[in-house]
């Protein structure tokens, strides 16, 4: 099992090595929070108590007072296993808007950092809605929170996977990362919702089916 993360440079996203392959997934995603917008920024602001804990059951490390070290958890295919750390750096709110751009995870098998590179481009924007009614009927605020990600992964991939045919080396690395951002994204989605209305003693909104 090969472990990966992230290089510092930008070198693979450039070489004409034939061994290096770069998937890409775009996915979109909205949920509702029973609350202001204010209210909602308010927790957004405060990430260094939600993140870590709506990040379980993934490990995260703190880098600095904005970013932080994301350990994915193992995937594989063509019996070729990654098992990719990812750096974060969640931006402060820009009228309603936030960002999330990747972060370089400095001291982290050096030897092995030039196998893998990642772009990861993450917003959400905050939508106050009109005022609606709980569970219970009463009139609730209502936010919506659209979240948008653009990920991109460069792999230098063993040689013998590249004597498959090409088409199937790329169409099956495409698969695995939509799984990975997938699954990632959307339950990162739903423990945000769940913490917040938990955090703010509300009642949370059933779960919606994401829009990859």
């Amino acid at each position: 099992m090969l472990l990966l993360t992230r290089h510092p440079a930008d070198s693979l996203r450039h070489s004409d090595d034939p061994q290096i392959r770069c998937y890409s997934s775009h996915f979109s995603d909205q949920m509702e929070m029973r609350a202001t917008t204010r209210e909602v920024g308010a927790y957004l602001d405060r990430h260094e108590g939600w993140f870590r804990r709506c990040a379980k059951p993934m490990d995260v490390d703190v880098l600095d007072a904005q970013a932080y070290a994301l350990r994915l958890g193992r995937f594989g295919n063509f019996g070729f296993e990654v098992e990719p750390t990812i750096g974060l750096r969640l931006l402060p709110q820009q009228q309603g808007t936030y960002a999330i751009t990747t972060e370089p995870v400095p001291g982290r098998n050096d030897g092995i950092n030039a196998l893998y590179d990642v772009d990861f481009q993450a917003s959400l924007r905050l939508e106050e809605q009109p005022t609606g009614r709980d569970d219970s009927g009463n009139a609730s605020p209502s936010t919506s929170v659209s979240w948008d990600l653009d990920l991109s992964v460069w792999i230098k991939l063993p040689k013998v996977i590249t004597m498959l045919p090409e088409g199937l080396v790329q169409s099956s690395g495409d698969h695995l990362l939509r799984q990975i951002v997938r699954q990632i994204s959307r339950r990162l989605t739903w423990k945000v919702q769940e913490d917040f209305h938990a955090t703010h003693g509300l009642a949370c909104p059933a779960r919606k089916r994401a829009a990859f």
